[in-house]
């Protein structure tokens, strides 16, 4: 039985529920395509990852974005 673990940063309202309903469908058809797997036996786990919940270079994401956008 196939499992995908998928991360995507949670941001300005996306993913939505319809996009992610579309990332479900493309994984578990690219490993049926690909791998010959069961789409019936296929799992696919998204997590939503907030900016607050990850850092680059000390900072959280947040902050990298505020300043990113402050064109610092």
């Amino acid at each position: 039985m196939p499992f995908v673990n998928i991360r995507v940063t949670k941001e300005n309202g996306e993913p939505t529920t319809e996009q992610k309903q579309e990332i479900i469908a493309g994984v578990t058809d690219l490993l049926a395509r690909v791998l010959n797997k069961n789409k019936a036996t296929t799992v696919v786990i998204i997590d939503e990852i907030s900016t607050d919940d990850y850092g680059l270079g000390g900072k959280s994401i947040t902050e990298v974005r505020k300043e990113q956008k402050a064109g610092k």
